[in-house]
């Protein structure tokens, strides 16, 4: 393996890669491989002890608008009827009318507890960075969510997860006919870095 590739590639693929929401996508559709390669680049995240906790359930075709549908009827049903609004549910339920795919993202526990969760967390955040970076790559636009019942327990019970799995969001995938916004940054580096010399 050559160490000394040039980064100036992934070094844009960072700097440009952007939210984009899913009603700002076309629904021109990724082709499935396209999306198992990205699944590929998202299992090589870096993981303690080999634990590679990080799993994926994809939605493609007619089941994108079924996992809507369902998602919208679950936030009705684990709604209290004071809290609940149409049009929430109508927004929950459209989310599907031009992504290509949707796939929830989840952190499976692993069961002897030696790998403390906090690590297991932060592999699977980085399988779903490397899955975002391989789609800002081959410019397939992408929205990580954690909005409606991404982090409520029904969704964890619909897909049967185990106690402590945990749910870290829900991607949409698609193309994007607008070009991305320029990034900014609000807090400056030299704020963030303590160096020690």
């Amino acid at each position: 393996m050559d160490l000394n590739m040039p980064v100036t590639d992934i070094d844009q693929v960072i700097k440009i890669r952007r939210t984009v929401k899913p009603d700002r996508m076309n629904g021109r559709l990724i082709d499935d491989q396209e999306v198992m390669q990205l699944l590929a680049l998202a299992d090589w995240a870096p993981t303690h002890a080999r634990t590679e906790p990080w799993r994926f359930i994809v939605f493609s075709e007619a089941n994108v608008k079924g996992f809507t549908k369902k998602h919208a009827d679950l936030f009705k049903a684990n709604t209290p009827e004071a809290s609940f609004t149409q049009q929430k549910y109508d927004n929950l339920e459209k989310l599907g009318n031009n992504v290509s795919h949707i796939i929830i993202a989840w952190m499976k526990r692993v069961t002897n507890h030696k790998i403390p969760e906090m690590e297991e967390i932060a592999a699977s955040a980085s399988a779903i960075q490397n899955l975002l970076l391989g789609a800002t790559a081959r410019g397939i636009a992408s929205f990580w969510s954690t909005g409606g019942l991404a982090l409520h327990p029904a969704l964890h019970t619909e897909f049967k997860l185990g106690e402590e799995d945990i749910i870290l969001g829900i991607l949409y995938l698609g193309y994007t006919d607008e070009p991305l916004r320029e990034g900014s940054r609000l807090i400056p580096l030299s704020e963030k870095v303590e160096w020690k010399k």
